[in-house]
């Protein structure tokens, strides 16, 4: 196994976690919270799937997915935004449908895997960020990623756990 089908097994799973989720909610049960600041199933899903739509165009040199998406989601966020440092109103505004959620995350999923497929070893070593110290490489970036939304599924499909009724 290669450290690239290494990396396309990780998104995949991200991508099972979330169907299996998401898949058959309604809305109102995609946007329920379990307490007042608490994150809807809808805001983790849009949430993680932004993070790894904005992180591996960043590093792939590549566009977002997102801006084809945005008019249709119609939030009230700037097109940029991720859902980092969001507040509870900005949860309570993530509303839409279980299938529109899917559809982005399965776009930016293909998207991610075209990437994941070609890359090597090497390529890992690449540094994508000098912002920190130190340097994050491309290995740690993706790695991050799959961390990032790993916990982020995970939150939501424990969340689908408490759905009343």
């Amino acid at each position: 196994m290669t450290s690239a089908d290494l990396l396309v097994d990780a998104f995949g799973r991200i991508r099972e976690i979330v169907h299996a989720t998401v898949d058959g909610l309604s809305e109102d049960q995609l946007t329920y919270r379990p307490g007042d600041d608490a994150n809807s199933i809808a805001w983790l899903v849009w949430h993680l799937t932004r993070i790894q739509d904005d992180h591996v165009a960043g590093v792939a040199g590549t566009e977002q997915v997102w801006p084809k998406w945005a008019d249709r989601f119609g939030l009230p966020f700037d097109q940029r935004d991720t859902g980092y440092g969001h507040r509870s109103a900005d949860v309570a505004a993530v509303r839409v449908p279980a299938e529109l959620l899917t559809a982005y995350h399965d776009e930016t999923c293909e998207r991610s895997l075209e990437y994941l497929r070609q890359i090597t070893d090497a390529d890992l070593d690449r540094i994508v960020d000098r912002r920190w110290d130190p340097p994050v490489t491309l290995g740690v970036r993706l790695v991050s990623v799959v961390s990032d939304d790993l916990q982020h599924a995970g939150q939501a499909a424990f969340v689908r756990g408490l759905l009343p009724g």
